[in-house]
């Protein structure tokens, strides 16, 4: 096959190894409108699940990931003046640039084209673009905003929904010994971010808050420079005195701050065009999943086109079903959490009346489905009986989607 993906982001250059790596006549080309190494973020997170299955489709790129990864197991918050600590399951952080050099790095070694600083045009009505023309396969891995998707917009069916709260993606100098959550009152209201080291001498710092918050602390207006002062002072105690960094536009430009997007597609393929990561779908980022999915989305393809027998056309578009229909039956639950995440930190102040280690314990239950329509206090002692009781355990896992879909159908009605 001659296959073309556009975006140089980690969805398009594993599906390029992959295939590569199942057939080493495949002619893969990917196209990256971007500057080698320009990269927007600091670090992402994964879970141990993921390199499993990375170690399955390629060994020596998972095995080059693990190794410039960093890992914690402890979960840390702040909650005012409190702090509190919790052990969990190991997570792992990565800095984009790295992850990026590692796959780029191990595509070209097994023969793929990666092509830097070039605009991968959707095209007309009368043709497509000169790189797309004759490609058996071509990969929509340009983002959320696609291009590609966007030319046939009608046909995927494309839905978009903005979420409440603005929030910023920084960097800082102090290195995190655990996955940090702080959450600080100020005289505009709360706002808190998420923080987690991704390489031996930086983190990334997540920072959110309620609309209202950021246009009274003035985070709506004025400069990158002078938000990051004010950030800096609100998370003092924080930072230890590390400066907080973003991204680079110049001392008087403004911030970026984003409302998360939340996108859906009808259908993920048309004709041999396919839909892959954040170009399909997208998930909150406070469950910090994006990466993992749109990594297990190469997977998925590249296997469904290798185990489908037909040939020509017909056998292509049995392939991006397949793929499509394995990716949305198990984004379901992930998609599912992401909303209930979201939901929760759009709700906070609802659980910042419980103790630090409540809250805590209630953070660490923002998926639920059960959560938003109990009592925190109420929720908090059925979890903590439900952890010793295995009838309960079993009562909550029946009751709460139930719940929650009666009561979810009630407000919409």
């Amino acid at each position: 096959m001659k296959v073309v993906c556009v975006g140089g982001g980690p969805a398009g250059l594993y599906f390029s190894i992959l295939m590569k790596l199942r057939e080493p006549a495949h002619d893969v080309t990917v196209y990256e409108r971007d500057a080698a190494g320009s990269t927007y973020g600091w670090g992402v997170t994964y879970w141990a699940g993921l390199l499993d299955k990375l170690r399955a489709g390629d060994p020596e790129s998972a095995r080059a990931v693990e190794d410039a990864s960093v890992r914690w197991s402890d979960g840390v918050a702040h909650v005012g003046g409190a702090t509190t600590r919790h052990h969990g399951d190991e997570g792992f952080g990565i800095g984009r640039h790295r992850l990026l050099a590692i796959l780029a790095g191990r595509a070209r070694d097994l023969g793929v084209r990666v092509v830097h600083e070039r605009e991968v045009e959707p095209g007309t009505e009368a043709g497509l673009d000169d790189a797309l023309a004759d490609a058996d396969l071509v990969v929509a891995a340009d983002g959320v905003r696609s291009a590609l998707r966007g030319r046939w917009a009608g046909h995927f069916g494309t839905e978009v929904s903005v979420g409440r709260n603005p929030y910023i993606w920084l960097g800082t100098t102090k290195v995190f010994d655990a996955f940090t959550f702080s959450f600080v009152e100020s005289e505009h209201g709360w706002i808190w971010c998420y923080a987690y080291r991704f390489c031996e001498d930086a983190s990334t710092v997540v920072v959110e808050c309620a609309p209202g918050t950021w246009r009274g602390l003035g985070l709506d207006r004025g400069s990158e420079a002078d938000g990051l002062r004010r950030l800096e002072g609100l998370f003092a105690g924080l930072l230890d005195g590390h400066p907080l960094t973003g991204r680079g536009g110049g001392r008087e430009a403004p911030a970026q701050w984003l409302t998360f997007r939340t996108l859906t597609n009808r259908t993920w393929h048309r004709g041999n065009v396919v839909l892959l990561g954040d170009a399909a779908h997208t998930t909150h980022y406070s469950i910090g999943a994006g990466t993992s999915l749109a990594l297990e989305d190469a997977l998925a393809l590249a296997g469904a086109l290798h185990a489908e027998p037909a040939a020509g056309a017909a056998g292509l578009d049995a392939a991006l079903t397949r793929y499509e229909n394995v990716r949305r039956a198990e984004l379901l639950s992930v998609q599912s959490a992401a909303r209930f995440s979201a939901r929760w930190y759009e709700e906070l102040p609802r659980y910042l009346r419980l103790p630090p280690e409540r809250m805590f314990a209630l953070l660490g239950q923002r998926h639920s489905p059960l959560l938003p329509y109990v009592p925190p206090q109420l929720y908090y002692r059925l979890d903590h009986a439900a952890g010793r009781l295995e009838p309960l355990r079993r009562l909550k896992r029946w009751l709460g989607p139930r719940l929650a879909g009666t009561l979810h159908a009630r407000t919409r009605s």
